[in-house]
């Protein structure tokens, strides 16, 4: 079976770099045609979208930041005019652990920018493009999680292992709520994946070094080794697979 998305309109949030730009090129090399999220990032954005356009594909980049209710709505109604039709496909990638913070020292303004970038976004973009996908009698959304909704996370990031863990049960459940639609939910947890600005940003070079020792296939991910698990989801390869989480960590955590 060839995994083939002629015809289907993508949406992936926080796409511009790292895994999200690896689902969006993956989405469109298979045929889909994908819009591009970004809330700051314009020029990496817009990079990808004509990354796309010059292997003959079709994308759009648009701005919007979906920790707002209405900015959530405003990015699937563009994406649907961009791209001249309702969503196919979503991939709920937005996400941050924004700092590293004991609980102790935890203010109410981090506690909800985690909790909004990480679950809010997921839930109120998800929200937003099951109508069309009703209307259709079909969909995929994909949700990312972490390995961190398993094992707490790294120092200091405990909201952020939990709204992670918050992503994971909610795909369950709207699994369910959705099925009889047509529309199937899962998730993807990626483990220590390389290349990306997370790691870069938030783990000090020792400790990758420590963590990479550690796993058993004895390398980092690559958002392309996510990518092709989100491709795989959102593919009939994966049609009687809903509310389910697959790990992506190179053996770190095995259930």
């Amino acid at each position: 079976m060839n995994i083939d998305l002629t015809g289907k309109i993508a949406l992936v949030t926080g796409a511009s770099g790292g895994i999200g730009r690896a689902a969006a090129l993956a989405l469109a090399a298979n045929g889909a045609a994908v819009a591009v999220n970004y809330l700051n990032s314009r020029g990496t954005a817009k990079q990808v979208a004509a990354e796309i356009a010059q292997n003959g594909g079709k994308a759009a980049a648009l701005q919007a930041d979906v920790t707002k209710v209405e900015e959530a709505q405003r990015l699937v109604r563009s994406a649907e005019e961009e791209l001249g039709g309702s969503i196919d496909i979503l991939v709920n990638n937005a996400g941050h652990l924004v700092q590293r913070l004991p609980n102790e020292e935890m203010t109410e303004e981090l506690y909800n920018k985690v909790m909004d970038v990480n679950m809010k976004s997921t839930v109120f973009v998800s929200k937003a493009v099951i109508p069309g996908m009703k209307a259709k009698g079909a969909g995929q959304i994909v949700n990312l999680t972490s390995l961190a909704a398993h094992n707490g996370g790294g120092p200091g990031a405990s909201i952020y292992a939990a709204s992670k863990a918050a992503i994971l049960t909610y795909t369950k459940g709207l699994a369910k709520e959705l099925a009889s639609c047509g529309i199937r939910v899962n998730a993807v947890s990626p483990g220590f994946i390389g290349q990306t600005a997370f790691h870069s940003t938030f783990t000090p070079e020792a400790a990758q070094k420590a963590t990479i020792a550690g796993i058993p296939l004895g390398r980092a991910g690559t958002p392309e080794d996510v990518a092709g698990v989100i491709l795989f989801l959102v593919s009939d390869l994966s049609a009687y697979l809903t509310g389910e989480t697959i790990e992506v960590n190179g053996g770190m955590f095995m259930r």
